[in-house]
């Protein structure tokens, strides 16, 4: 029986899958047009299913010899003089497993000495053998350091400009989760130039593996019905889409964790929307490798410098730089005209969880008393008392607390998060809606069914906080709520705590808005 893949390649044989080559379209006329190009997407999207599956294409197909190849190999190997003789040794492994003729004698003379040219040599000489073209498919091609890569990229394009006089690679594609603008960052300082032969120049395309469409999540769990019977109720594929946006693994893993974990494989029950919604909060606080080392990256300061201003809802100013395309590219981010925000709902609320996690222990340790009952108030939560508790804790912690962070400008908002979360754990939830250039961070916590929205600002001006007022409102006619709460953080040095710390509640619309100082 088929399964949900959450771990390496799939195959059409064992698991349900949607074939990658509906996401990336013109990918073989770039093969026919000999060109050298770079396929780039976030990590677990399916580009090593999609480089396998297009290898035996390309081979059963009659008009070339294809070659998939992984560098993880040679990952971290700055060193050209190590890291070329492993590439050249890692092609021919690979050549050793596959019907393409006269791969024995591939680098067969190598000499390794020659580290700046064995690939280009090497390359070239097993071209001449060959009756068709050869084409490459270079998977992990990111993951190159420095001046192994360096070297590589050379001795492709040395092979591709003279390929009119010696037979070379007719096609290479270089794969990774990495876009090629990246790869210069990653060996080229500012102050540093590679002159007019950039090894880069020969890459023709950037091409990037796209996310499922909500039609083809549909399409992927219809094969699991078709095959056992089991559901997929309509509100769980709208929620799966809706929390995803179409991120493969994260499509993946939900309907797995609810049909093997949740479910124990009982295919008689229907997957709905409440199943999808624990799936989600297991996989969440579970943090299985793929979030784990996509969330390592939040650690890097190029990875900070963009998401921060999309907790603060500050507007990001370099939507151009090699930062910003390197956080997008790794699948952290979404950009559209409008906003700059988490790639999708479940990465948002991990980012978060992320940041504050240290801040949400200590307080567990520390600060037992903080537990939801004591909030609770006729069935409803007290938020004005919830405030007040916080606006203590903060004036007592705040200088402490703030150097505990890595991402000192978020460290409000986050510290605030952790409050909440760790009330309201296990009771009810905290949802948070977060994109550059809002100018807040909104926060709904929903308990027995009753809505709870605030907002977070860090204070500018008396100006800037009235039109807080507005967006705040809206974000209540969203959720159809009379009552919302603005949390106001004042950062400036020179306010005293007894200015900053207030609570007074103003009708705006109808509607009562409770201000925070903080």
């Amino acid at each position: 029986m088929k399964y949900f893949n959450i771990a390496g390649p799939c195959n059409s044989v064992e698991h349900y899958m949607i074939e990658a080559s509906t996401r990336l379209s013109g990918v073989e006329q770039l093969i026919d047009m000999k060109q050298y190009f770079v396929i780039h997407a976030a990590r677990q999207s399916g580009k090593t299913t999609y480089l396998q599956d297009l290898t035996k294409r390309l081979n059963a197909g009659g008009k070339y010899y294809a070659l998939y190849c992984s560098l993880e190999k040679a990952q971290n190997i700055v060193d050209p003089e190590r890291g070329i003789p492993a590439i050249v040794q890692h092609i021919k492994s690979k050549l050793d497993s596959t019907d393409i003729p006269y791969k024995s004698d591939f680098a067969k003379d190598a000499n390794y000495e020659n580290f700046t040219g064995v690939l280009e040599v090497s390359l070239n000489k097993f071209c001449k053998l060959l009756d068709k073209p050869f084409v490459i498919l270079f998977d992990e091609a990111d993951c190159l350091s420095e001046g192994t890569l360096i070297s590589f990229l050379r001795q492709l394009r040395n092979g591709y400009n003279d390929r009119s006089m010696t037979p070379f690679v007719h096609s290479i594609a270089l794969v990774g989760m990495r876009n090629i603008r990246d790869y210069k960052a990653r060996v080229r300082p500012d102050s540093e130039s590679l002159g007019s032969a950039s090894p880069f120049n020969i890459i023709t395309e950037s091409l990037t593996l796209k996310n499922f469409t909500k039609e083809e999540i549909i399409q992927l769990y219809h094969q699991h019905t078709v095959e056992t019977g089991q559901i997929f109720e309509e509100n769980a594929i709208e929620l799966a889409w809706e929390q995803t946006q179409g991120q493969p693994w994260l499509v993946n893993a939900i309907a797995r964790e609810v049909i093997v974990k949740i479910l124990q494989s009982d295919y008689t029950k229907p997957v709905t929307a409440e199943l999808v919604k624990e799936a989600i909060q297991n996989i969440i606080l579970r943090r299985d490798t793929h979030i784990d080392s996509l969330l390592e990256r939040l650690k890097e300061e190029r990875v900070r410098k963009v998401i921060e201003p999309i907790i603060i809802g500050e507007t990001f100013v370099g939507r151009f730089t090699d930062d910003f395309f390197y956080v997008k590219d790794l699948g952290l981010i979404t950009e559209t005209r409008e906003r700059l925000a988490p790639a999708n709902p479940i990465y948002g609320e991990i980012i978060i969880r992320t940041l504050s996690y240290d801040s949400q222990q200590n307080l567990l340790q520390n600060f037992s008393s903080y537990q939801l009952p004591r909030y609770l108030k006729d069935g409803r939560i007290d938020i004005d008392y919830l405030m007040r508790e916080f606006q203590q804790f903060w004036r007592e912690n705040s200088e402490i607390w703030i150097e505990r962070y890595e991402y000192k400008e978020a460290a409000p908002h986050c510290s605030l998060l952790a409050f909440l979360q760790r009330v309201i754990n296990g009771g009810g939830e905290v949802h948070r809606e977060m994109a550059a250039g809002t100018g807040r961070l909104d926060i709904c916590i929903e308990y027995a069914n009753i809505k709870y929205p605030i907002e977070l600002k860090i204070y500018y001006s008396d100006k800037y906080i009235e039109k807080g007022f507005d967006k705040l409102v809206d974000y209540m006619d969203k959720l159809s709520c009379r009552e919302g709460w603005l949390a106001v953080f004042d950062r400036h040095p020179d306010i005293t705590w007894d200015d900053k710390i207030k609570m007074q509640k103003k009708i705006v619309d109808g509607k009562t808005i409770t201000i925070v100082g903080l």
